[in-house]
């Protein structure tokens, strides 16, 4: 009777599949404190990230993303699908230079413009400029030994923070970016980890038994379960004799 219960059971329905959840992470996205006191809560996650200027999801957004209501769109009349289009800006360069005419008014040269032509402020353009100044100035700043000089007279160059703390100083971060830029610099002084009174006691049975052999206490089963080397019980020897 059992069993023919059991068949009808099989038969009748299809056993549930109901994921893990015990392996999904507890976010909590305002655990740091500057960011807790700029949080508003009438806000979702995403909408609070862009006001303070972070970003809430380092890869694609996989669904849709929210329009903004206010601002401006820009129209372009290239189509993406021509490689050589070139979109529109907002802004026209304009540049001075003086001219020479001559005595129609007709221009004859143009002198006095420095640098490399940029009538499409080609960023690669700016980039190449750069980078020939950098080589120039490192060639006329170098020692005798092949040492550089940075522009602020040092020996050694400054490192580069990376993306975020250069838009930072150029002031295009908000105050949020600045704020936890400014609190990575100043890291928690390293606690120093003291001996605890169980392994003082371990530490302690193993010198009654075997006094200096560290060897001899690494092979020993019985009160070496973990197994610790012997470099490291010799380690941890050192320390419990320089903190008594």
């Amino acid at each position: 009777m059992g069993r023919e219960l059991q068949k009808k059971k099989r038969r009748a329905m299809r056993q549930p599949v109901r994921p893990k959840t015990s392996s999904k992470k507890i976010l909590n996205p305002r655990g740091n404190n500057v960011i807790a006191q700029n949080w508003d809560k009438k806000e979702t996650l995403a909408q609070n990230y862009r006001r303070l200027g972070l970003v809430a999801r380092l890869k694609a957004p996989t669904g849709g993303v929210e329009k903004k209501l206010t601002g401006k769109t820009t129209t372009t009349r290239a189509t993406p699908n021509d490689p050589f289009a070139i979109t529109t800006i907002d802004k026209a360069v304009v540049s001075e230079a003086k001219v020479e005419r001559d005595a129609d008014g007709n221009i004859i040269r143009v002198l006095g413009r420095h640098g490399a032509d940029n009538p499409l402020n080609d960023p690669l353009v700016m980039l190449d400029s750069d980078d020939e100044e950098d080589g120039e100035s490192g060639q006329a700043g170098s020692h005798g030994d092949g040492r550089q000089v940075n522009q602020h007279g040092g020996g050694d160059d400054e490192e580069w923070g990376g993306i975020a703390e250069q838009e930072a100083h150029d002031g295009a971060a908000t105050d949020v970016v600045r704020s936890l830029i400014a609190e990575s610099h100043n890291t928690a002084p390293k606690k120093a980890r003291h001996t605890s009174e169980r392994e003082r006691e371990w530490l302690e049975r193993l010198v009654a038994r075997h006094g200096d052999d560290t060897r001899a206490m690494a092979r020993d089963a019985k009160l070496n379960p973990m197994q610790q080397t012997a470099a490291d019980i010799a380690k941890r020897i050192k320390k419990m004799q320089r903190e008594a």
